[in-house]
């Protein structure tokens, strides 16, 4: 798995968002070349669907999981508090308040995972952070940033769903 830095996922999420339909000023005049590839089509449900606005994009709120002060230790509790996180981000995510969810890999930063939901404020983000077992037993901390990116994240989860293979799923 290849790690990807904040600022980077920012960057291509934005890009995305742009890439996919917002339109960018540029010097280089559309190409008026009948074999070009056809314009994408506005979808309005789908736009509707994921909550876009007239720039496709919505608010969002980035939470950045640290490192927090009480290391549960390893054992039953652990395994049962981590159980307890993924059902979390699965009722989250079904909900619909969960756009992207993920872990960062190891490193000394103290970073431990990254939620962007899809609310509209930090305090709605911090309610639904705060019911999170690795929150609660202060395994991990939170940090809120109001952002405002493509609303095509909200997706992900239905396209992840087609990408991981039935006995992958039976894995987890």
């Amino acid at each position: 798995m290849r790690l990807i830095r904040l600022p980077t996922l920012i960057a291509m999420t934005a890009w995305f968002g742009l890439a996919s339909g917002a339109v960018l000023a540029s010097d280089t005049p559309a190409s008026t070349d009948a074999s070009a590839a056809p314009a994408v089509a506005f979808d309005a449900d789908l736009a509707k669907r994921h909550g876009a606005d007239e720039l496709g994009m919505r608010r969002y709120v980035l939470v950045v999981l640290k490192t927090g002060p009480t290391r549960m230790p390893d054992g039953e509790a652990r395994t049962a508090m981590f159980a307890g996180h993924m059902a979390n981000i699965q009722r989250l995510a079904k909900e619909g308040k969960l756009a992207v969810a993920g872990p960062f890999m190891p490193s000394d930063s103290g970073w431990r995972g990254l939620f962007i939901f899809a609310v509209e404020s930090v305090e709605e983000a911090k309610a639904l952070t705060e019911t999170d077992p690795v929150i609660v037993n202060g395994e991990m901390v939170a940090e809120y940033h109001p952002w405002y990116g493509s609303a095509a994240l909200m997706a992900t989860a239905e396209l992840h769903e087609r990408m991981v293979p039935p006995t992958a799923a039976k894995a987890d």
